[in-house]
């Protein structure tokens, strides 16, 4: 995986460096991917839990009965709650696991490390920290790739294909507008202050209606 730099946002776009960077297109010769709940599913061959198989299985005979990868997007609310389910399955067989019980929680750190990466998977989608630290173990240097970023390409297209489908020439364009427009990327369970690293503490919102020569016609705003 590499990452892209644009001039426009704090976040990079992460891409597959074996097909390279393409922009901000979808289809197999795109080096943009997806993680999280939709994309787990596509590429899972079942649960690991009897009852959220039952829902995997009625999942894809509802979404997509031939076996292919679902493509709908609202589909990740599904997903998400396929995964809940075996989640809480799992958790119960867990309680009753004497290793997960036992007070043995730590294993005494026997040197100083230099550099660190982990991947793992999170409700959100990958998490990928590498680390970087000084003789005495202090972090110099930090790169994350969190769930957020890694969906960051397919956010930006989800929001544009949306606004795209909602607006045309003499669209009224209201609050509602930005409702479904925000409908486009909150299946994603964006975290921007994860992905960007900072904290306002908000989620500010702003549409321009530009037309055909970006000429700015009308501005909505959610602060």
């Amino acid at each position: 995986i590499s990452e892209k730099v644009v001039p426009w946002t704090f976040l990079k776009f992460p891409y597959l460096k074996s097909v390279g960077w393409k922009g901000l297109v979808d289809g197999k010769d795109s080096g943009i991917y997806t993680v999280a709940p939709l994309a787990r599913l596509n590429v899972a061959s079942g649960m690991a839990t009897p009852t959220a198989q039952e829902a995997y299985e009625k999942y894809f005979a509802t979404m997509s009965p031939d076996g292919s990868p679902v493509h709908s997007r609202g589909a990740t609310h599904w997903a998400r709650l396929i995964e809940l389910m075996q989640a809480a399955e799992t958790v119960q067989l867990l309680a009753n696991d004497p290793e997960i019980t036992s007070p043995d929680v730590r294993n005494v750190v026997s040197e100083t490390p230099t550099e660190g990466v982990g991947t793992v998977e999170a409700p959100r989608g990958t998490l990928t920290h590498h680390y970087w630290t000084d003789d005495n173990g202090v972090i110099t240097r930090v790169n994350l790739i969190v769930g957020t970023t890694n969906n960051y390409g397919p956010i930006a297209m989800s929001v544009d294909k949306a606004a795209r489908s909602l607006i045309s020439k003499g669209t009224v364009v209201t609050e509602g507008l930005l409702d479904r427009i925000e409908m486009g990327f909150r299946a994603y369970d964006p975290c921007f202050g994860c992905a960007t690293h900072t904290m306002p503490g908000q989620m500010p919102m702003v549409v321009t209606i530009r037309d055909k020569d970006g000429n700015a016609l009308k501005e909505l705003r959610r602060d």
